[in-house]
């Protein structure tokens, strides 16, 4: 009854703030910027631990000045996650461009379903806005990592399935996608293959951003268990509240023998993405905190 009251308490206060003009939302944004890059300095210490490992420490104006538009840009993304609670179809159609939908629909039409690559870039709640564009029949959704914290893990399940995509918990998304392709349909599922991989003992590392990079294999594992086609979601921040969205085919060199090269392969192109703009990218997280360890 505690989290109940919880939720209720927490979600109307959201849903009135996505009442708002997103003018307004971002000139919220803009004070919490202040609050949290100077008062709170919330993962400073991260933050800035993951640029200068990345671009060095010689050029400081260059490493503060990426340090500061991604915190800017973080706080953007916090609003424009609350306003998916109240935001039309034709506003987030307006805002979020979205190029090579018909590259999809081609493969749903091959009967393949399509594993969907994407990073923590951009807004990536936003991302959902790609059901619209999508022609043929099929089942669109999302893996995505269960909270710890049950109130707001309900509430993000419901900004997540704002546009009628399937949200599915890690832990159930091989049987969950299984099931789809028993049932003679074709998929949509994106996985963020990003992020740091749970447990303790690492097994995929490759390069990435010049470091020595754990990374998860599922998508890829799942992929391949259904003769999905892999495909990177490429996110372009063109303004404030404005984003591109293409879909690009992930094409391995065919002379790369190693393992998982699909997954190797999207996290080649996130990294291209990620220099051009790499303020947008989400630096607060301890994405080098583990090592290598030497198999026996």
């Amino acid at each position: 009854m505690r989290n109940s009251t919880k939720y209720s308490i927490a979600l109307n206060l959201l849903s009135a703030a996505a009442r708002l003009p997103l003018c307004i939302m971002y000139a919220l944004s803009d004070m919490a910027y202040f609050i949290v890059y100077y008062i709170v300095r919330y993962r400073r210490e991260t933050v800035r631990q993951n640029l200068e490992l990345i671009f060095g420490k010689d050029d400081r104006k260059k490493i503060i000045r990426i340090e500061k538009k991604f915190y800017r840009h973080l706080c953007d993304c916090i609003v424009e996650t609350v306003k998916l609670l109240h935001i039309s179809d034709k506003e987030i159609d307006r805002r979020v461009e979205v190029t090579n939908g018909e590259y999809i629909d081609e493969i749903i039409r091959s009967g393949h379903s399509v594993v969907l690559f994407l990073g923590h870039y951009g807004n990536w709640e936003w991302v959902q806005a790609i059901i619209h564009h999508f022609k043929e029949p099929l089942v669109g959704g999302q893996v995505y990592k269960t909270l710890h914290d049950e109130v707001m893990d309900k509430i993000m399940l419901k900004i997540r399935s704002r546009f009628g995509l399937e949200c599915i918990p890690q832990e159930k998304a091989v049987r969950r996608l299984l099931e789809i392709v028993r049932n003679g349909q074709e998929f949509v599922i994106g996985f963020i293959s990003d992020q740091r991989p749970s447990g303790k003992i690492l097994r995929h590392w490759t390069d990435f951003l010049g470091q020595d990079t754990p990374y998860v294999v599922g998508g890829e594992t799942i992929g391949n268990h259904v003769d999905a086609r892999f495909v990177y979601l490429e996110m372009e921040k063109t303004g404030r509240g404005h984003y591109r969205l293409t879909f690009l085919p992930i094409e391995p060199d065919p002379e790369d023998k190693g393992p998982d090269p699909y997954t190797r392969e999207f996290m080649k192109m996130l990294e291209k993405t990620i220099m051009r703009a790499p303020e947008y990218w989400l630096w607060s997280h301890k994405r080098w905190k583990r090592k290598r360890i030497p198999m026996q």
